[in-house]
């Protein structure tokens, strides 16, 4: 058995997560899949609990997983509306194609090292700022405008210094991420602090307008993590855990990809092509 304490001292809330999953055993069959799926909410919501100074709440099997990793973190009921919208998040990030995290599970998955593995590979690389960890910074920018009086002032002020405005642009949309509608509307079914969602739309309007006229030959629309801040938010997740729900999420789908890797039998071994300077032929 693995105590959900069990994380050396000195962790961010992600790496925490990180070294308790890394304690499961490895294997390549469905008992190692659902283990893992499991592991990843309750030690989620028991990293959640130290953040708080407070004990770790058991897993209850007679729950469903949105629910329990609900009651685990808060340690006491949860209501149905709260569970849906937990349930939606998690269904709707669960897979995203070849992001970085799920091509880095199918490359270790390819080698046979197995689920647990390729899972930990997979959080690895969602704890890169630029893949996983902007959903954070989306509350830090809300609480820095306060007003949305003050959006268009801040966010000038912060292209001005060439910071980056989180919860806008992605690799792949062209377009407004789909996602970032479904989970608003998610959002909208939550009670939530008076204003706040009435903040974050006079900021992303804000956003959108300087945008595009600051840089008009990118498409920056809003991506899926400016609403997964506020959806983390308003069910009493820390913003310091707000990576770790995402591997919570993802790990579903990246269990996923790394099961059909390795029924290809293939290893994945890219060829490169040096680039680099060219020796001088001998006289």
């Amino acid at each position: 058995m693995i105590r959900a304490g069990g994380a050396p001292k000195g962790l961010t809330a992600i790496e925490a997560v990180r070294a308790l999953l890394a304690q499961l055993p490895d294997g390549d069959g469905l008992e190692t899949a659902l283990l893992t799926t499991a592991g990843a909410s309750v030690f989620t919501a028991a990293v959640g609990r130290s953040l708080q100074g407070l004990a770790p709440v058991a897993p209850d099997i007679a729950l469903d997983h949105a629910t329990d990793s609900l009651r685990m973190l808060h340690g006491q009921p949860i209501k149905s509306v709260q569970a849906a919208a937990l349930d939606a998040y998690l269904v709707t990030i669960s897979d995203h194609g070849l992001n970085a995290s799920t091509f880095a599970a199918r490359v270790t998955a390819s080698t046979l090292a197995g689920l647990t593995s390729a899972v930990l590979t997979g959080v690895s690389t969602l704890k890169g700022p630029l893949h996983g960890g902007a959903p954070g910074p989306v509350i830090d920018m809300l609480d820095a405008i306060g007003d949305a009086s003050n959006a268009h002032g801040w966010i000038e002020a912060a292209l001005a210094r060439g910071d980056r405005l989180m919860g806008f642009g992605h690799r792949i949309y062209r377009v407004r991420d789909p996602r970032a509608d479904a989970l608003k509307r998610v959002l909208q079914t939550l009670p939530m602090e008076t204003g706040r969602l009435a903040l974050a739309e006079a900021v992303e309007i804000a956003a959108l307008d300087i945008l595009s006229r600051h840089k008009p030959a990118r498409s920056l629309e809003t991506n899926v993590e400016f609403y997964t801040a506020l959806l983390l938010e308003a069910l009493g997740y820390p913003r310091e855990l707000f990576t770790c729900v995402f591997a919570m999420g993802r790990t579903i789908g990246w269990i996923a990809h790394a099961r059909e890797q390795v029924m290809s039998g293939r290893l994945i071994r890219p060829q490169s092509v040096y680039i680099g300077p060219m020796a001088s032929k001998a006289a």
